[in-house]
């Protein structure tokens, strides 16, 4: 493909996200299926991401033996057009497919665990994403085909199979041991199929609804991945141009094939450095939590007396006879659980809180990029790549941690409230019907999370290509420092995103202020400020 298709094809990843993952979010959570909410939109995400990858990997088999029965040669212009159109076709399909299967799974962790336990969860799914990271790229080293020869001829056919197996079979093992709450308890949905215009309409009703915590959560990613584009997608590039500049430098009149090999060589620094980044990230994934505050305290457990009743089998006695002693519950003596957690939490550092963590994580970046103006050799822009890690540790884990707590918080919130309303709702079965808004669903939030980081991208490529109009040398030409440029402008993006990480509110810390609104019924209660009311009702007026 020519530079100019495949930056096309690149689009695909931040375009899907901005549109699948808000779609998916909502029709999950109106789903009312007796599987659950997320599960059938994990598994059906799953295998369509699985097809897709096949038909990728394996473009060129399926186009040329399709066309080969109609007598088509495959070397011709004809078929190679073909090939590259069927992929560009299933990259899409594969970008909506993981999207797709990415948004019930992050819902799933909300759903799932309880607020005190939103961070830890949170972090060890920024935990199994680092050992996915260090899989992949150890995979990329090694000669896949000489290993699984029965899996594909080339390295990315192989890779593909594997992939399809471990996200096929992590997703099937969730379904299978974890049961969400029964969905068609909370009643009818509040849109079950929404057509296009309805969907852009709860899309922008759930912005603008937006609780507050939220919406600074999704402010910072706005700028964090703005930031990140760029380091992501272009550091490769940049290690590579200075493991080139002294050859290019001594050697002005390269023949192409002669530019190519050298790049190549200098490729696999760039890949050997986002090893060391991901082995770093994934250690400070381990690390890190064991020194952050929770944000949240898990509740404290009721202590019962446990009833015992002695029924006597005289016959001679009457059954109201039947004596009940009560007895004390005997103080049980501390777990090794107990004892292990009581000694981690010594670790922690008291000011150190998860928005700390993450705030400071942003100006590690932005101090990195900085540093590339005094970068001149590989191996300093592979130490530079690795602490990077540190701050995409955080970026795996803070902001959904963040968002989830909130999500898992409101939505206790509204059990609660509904437990103590007197005029419940049943369903025909006689359970209750629990009241949820929109803007308070974990698909639909997360949905708009991911449009905060997926669009930020789009811009981003505006930019860089902006940029490498500007500034980029022809290829082979030594001491190219557009790329430089462009991780300096995520620099600065990631400087944005300190200052709206610095915003959002933590609990306890005195900053969440509460108003007395009223509803258009004239009923009362307690909202944050910027949000409608909270303790039931429509809209605040």
């Amino acid at each position: 493909m020519s530079k100019s298709l495949l930056a096309f094809v690149w689009i695909a990843g931040p375009l899907t996200g901005v549109l699948v993952q808000p779609y998916v979010g909502i029709r999950s959570d109106n789903s009312r299926s007796k599987w659950g909410k997320r599960i059938p939109f994990m598994l059906a995400g799953a295998f369509a991401t699985a097809v897709s990858f096949i038909a990728l990997a394996w473009a060129r088999e399926i186009v040329h033996g399709v066309l080969g029965l109609f007598g088509a040669d495959p070397t011709s212009h004809g078929v190679q057009v073909c090939t590259i159109i069927w992929a560009i076709i299933f990259v899409y399909i594969l970008d909506f497919a993981i999207n797709a299967v990415q948004a019930a799974i992050r819902a799933f962790i909300v759903d799932n665990a309880p607020t005190h336990q939103q961070e830890d969860a949170n972090a060890w799914a920024g935990r199994i994403t680092g050992v996915g990271n260090i899989l992949a790229f150890v995979s990329g080293y090694v000669n896949l085909p000489e290993i699984f020869p029965w899996l594909g001829k080339t390295q990315f056919q192989v890779l593909s199979v594997i992939a399809c197996f471990s996200l096929c079979g992590t997703v099937l093992i969730s379904s299978l041991y974890i049961r969400e709450r029964d969905p068609r308890l909370e009643g009818p949905p509040s849109n079950a199929s929404p057509g296009l215009l309805s969907f852009f309409r709860q899309v922008f009703n759930a912005i603008r609804r937006l609780p507050p915590q939220i919406r600074k959560v999704c402010e910072a990613q706005f700028f964090n991945w703005m930031g990140w584009f760029g380091f992501l997608f272009y550091m490769t590039t940049y290690i590579g141009q200075l493991y080139c500049n002294p050859y290019f430098a001594s050697h002005p009149d390269l023949t192409p094939e002669e530019i190519e090999k050298e790049w190549e060589d200098a490729t696999r620094i760039g890949t050997f450095a986002f090893l060391i980044y991901a082995i770093v990230s994934f250690t400070a994934n381990i690390l890190l939590p064991f020194f952050i505050i929770p944000s949240y305290s898990p509740p404290e457990p009721s202590i019962k007396t446990p009833i015992t009743t002695h029924d006597h089998h005289d016959p001679n006695l009457s059954a109201s006879l039947s004596t009940t002693y009560f007895t004390p519950a005997p103080t049980p003596s501390p777990t090794l659980h107990a004892r292990l957690t009581r000694l981690l939490s010594l670790l922690q550092i008291p000011w150190l809180t998860l928005r700390r963590a993450w705030l400071l994580s942003h100006l590690l970046f932005f101090l990195c990029m900085l540093l590339t103006f005094f970068i001149r050799t590989p191996t300093q822009a592979i130490i530079l790549t690795g602490i990077v890690g540190i701050s995409w540790a955080l970026s795996l884990w803070a902001p959904f941690a963040l968002i989830s707590a909130e999500i898992s918080k409101r939505d206790t919130e509204a059990r609660n409230q509904s437990l103590r309303n007197r005029g419940r709702t049943l369903n025909p079965d006689g359970s209750e019907i629990l009241p949820h808004h929109q803007e308070d669903q974990a698909g639909v939030i997360l949905g708009l999370h991911n449009v905060a980081v997926s669009a930020p991208q789009i811009i981003a490529t505006l930019v860089s290509s902006a940029i490498f109009k500007l500034a980029q040398k022809p290829r082979g030409v030594p001491y190219d420092d557009s790329v430089g440029w462009v991780l300096r402008f995520g620099g600065l993006a990631a400087l944005a995103a300190a200052f709206f990480t610095w915003r959002i509110d933590e609990e306890g810390d005195g900053r969440r202020k509460y108003q007395r609104v009223s509803n258009k019924n004239g009923g009362e209660g307690t909202a944050e400020e910027g949000e409608g009311l909270r303790d039931g009702g429509d809209e605040t007026v």
